[in-house]
């Protein structure tokens, strides 16, 4: 089992294939997702990967958490969760995952707070038919019926389908379709809705019910940090050959 990774959720779209028919994507942003702490079962009983997302102002951060943060050597994250994985696949900590964690064609776990409704009625709530519009039904047409029994048991059990609070709950959404990855932007394309709204926060991982792909990096797609400062060596060498060619013609 590979850790998972943060995203947001940054709306939906759709991508054309190579046949022309367009595919619904949700566009899950998740540039700047980085370890900030590892837990062994030596010290913590257990072996999880804590993941921080999202970067925060440090006048925002309280001071112990700011301490946590500068013990990782990290900037202050606003979302932090922790990952279990075996002792095998933990990832240093100050590493920063990149997109190509996942493969496209996998299939992937989305864990998001649903959008809440508030309190609404159990027609909207659990799809109920209501009662009938006409034959002696008045005012009450969308009202959930009878809830109770006879003189035994007397009373409504607990979890009946009644109207109540709407939404707002942790919604895992299973076995979605990987589309495509965007390494540079970090960006993953999952194929349908995922749940929580726009900006939300929400967790991506391998399918628990699937098979992992083979082609899958363990323990973990990682940001190579020194590709940007490889490219700039190149610049760097020719702004100094050109300050030499300027100081010998001079």
């Amino acid at each position: 089992m590979r850790t998972g990774l943060i995203a947001q959720k940054m709306g939906m779209m759709r991508l054309f294939t190579e046949d022309g028919t367009h595919q619904p994507v949700t566009v899950l942003k998740m540039d700047g997702c980085q370890v900030v702490a590892q837990k062994t079962t030596e010290r913590d009983g257990y072996s999880a990967v804590q993941l921080g997302f999202d970067e925060a102002k440090p006048k925002n951060t309280t001071k112990p958490m700011r301490s946590h943060f500068s013990k990782a050597r990290v900037s202050p994250k606003k979302k932090l969760l922790e990952f279990r994985v075996p002792e095998q696949n933990l990832v240093d900590v100050g590493a920063e995952l990149a997109a190509d964690h996942f493969v496209p064609g996998q299939k992937v776990d989305v864990c998001g707070t649903s959008i809440g409704k508030g309190f609404a009625g159990a027609m909207k709530r659990w799809n109920f038919s209501g009662l009938r519009a006409s034959h002696g039904v008045s005012i009450s047409h969308r009202s959930h019926g009878s809830t109770g029994q006879c003189q035994d048991p007397g009373r409504v059990f607990k979890g009946k389908k009644m109207a109540g609070h709407m939404g707002a709950r942790r919604v895992t959404t299973l076995n979605l379709d990987l589309v495509g990855v965007d390494v540079d932007r970090g960006l993953l394309f999952v194929r349908g809705a995922v749940p929580g709204s726009e900006g939300g926060y929400v967790t991506v991982r391998d399918a628990v019910k699937k098979a992992a792909p083979e082609a899958a990096p363990i323990p973990a797609g990682l940001r190579d940090r020194s590709a940007p400062a490889a490219a700039a060596e190149p610049e760097a060498a020719v702004e100094e050959t050109a300050a030499v060619e300027d100081g010998g013609e001079e």
